[in-house]
């Protein structure tokens, strides 16, 4: 069991560290690169990949070249995420992204949509409809209605960013490829672009945002590497181990964001977060 809460707790760090990132002068774009750099070594002594395989099967490159660029992008793209709309919202919008899996399972892969399933996927829609939902807030210093567009496009990204991802990562696997090699492919390559990216930018180096993103990447991977622990210590049950590791960071973050940074959910927000948990129910099958 501790492997789970370790992933869990890993996973909800992940989004506090980014909450906190501008009260505390990190630059994210930063931390994210050094993230990778953290991430990458770790997966490289933990998980002992095999990088000469991909010189031999070139095959694998295109969804690498995809994951490797879509990393870093969808990790900015929750930090922003958290900044506007908070961590109760950003976890569940990420954890609901398993729905374009889902969904992509019977487009892509041939697998059988039951009713149960489609049950689950019009109670995910309509829990997505409602963590999006924004009332008018006609006090706040810039109109309601763009604040309330970016925070839609923010949360839309998260949600579409890391059900992509996911759809990635699974196709890698259908060919034939090896996670740990895979893993550290992408992360060799999205450090590649985040670096690339900010000496683009000539980027004025902070240590602070440096340190952060070191932090980062042992957050990032810790969540990674004992969910996959987790998946073997309970290889006979994969449903616990997706059930709790979903229902988890949901009510973790909510607790978190509602407890720490006082975050406010208007009551139509707190249905969508009651019906993400019952879509994700619903999803896993027993």
């Amino acid at each position: 069991m501790y492997t789970l809460i370790l992933s869990i707790s890993c996973s909800v760090a992940v989004s506090v560290l980014l909450k906190v990132a501008r009260s505390q002068s990190i630059q994210v774009d930063q931390a994210i690169a050094f993230n990778y750099v953290m991430a990458g070594s770790l997966c490289w002594l933990l998980l002992g990949p095999q990088p000469a395989d991909l010189l031999h099967n070139t095959s694998p490159w295109p969804l690498l070249i995809a994951l490797g660029l879509l990393l870093p992008s969808v990790f900015l793209i929750m930090a922003k995420a958290v900044q506007q709309a908070g961590i109760v919202l950003s976890d569940v919008a990420q954890r609901l992204s398993l729905l374009l899996p889902l969904i992509a399972a019977f487009t892509l892969f041939g697998e059988t949509a039951t009713q149960g399933k489609l049950l689950g996927v019009a109670v995910a829609l309509c829990a997505l409809g409602a963590l999006l939902w924004r009332p008018d807030n006609r006090n706040a210093q810039q109109p309601a209605a763009h604040g309330g567009l970016v925070t839609v496009t923010l949360l839309l990204g998260v949600w579409f960013g890391y059900g992509t991802i996911d759809i990635l990562f699974k196709q890698v696997a259908k060919m034939g490829s090896a996670f740990p090699t895979t893993l550290l492919g992408s992360f060799v390559l999205a450090g590649v672009v985040s670096f690339g990216y900010l000496f683009a930018r000539r980027a004025a180096w902070n240590r602070r945002s440096m340190l952060a993103g070191l932090m980062l990447g042992l957050l990032n991977f810790g969540n990674i590497y004992f969910y996959v622990r987790a998946h073997q210590v309970y290889s006979d049950n994969p449903t616990l181990v997706f059930s709790a590791m979903n229902i988890g960071v949901i009510s973790l973050g909510t607790l978190v964001g509602a407890g720490v940074f006082r975050e406010r959910i208007n009551w139509v927000n707190g249905i969508g977060v009651g019906l993400a948990i019952l879509a994700i129910f619903i999803l896993f099958p027993r």
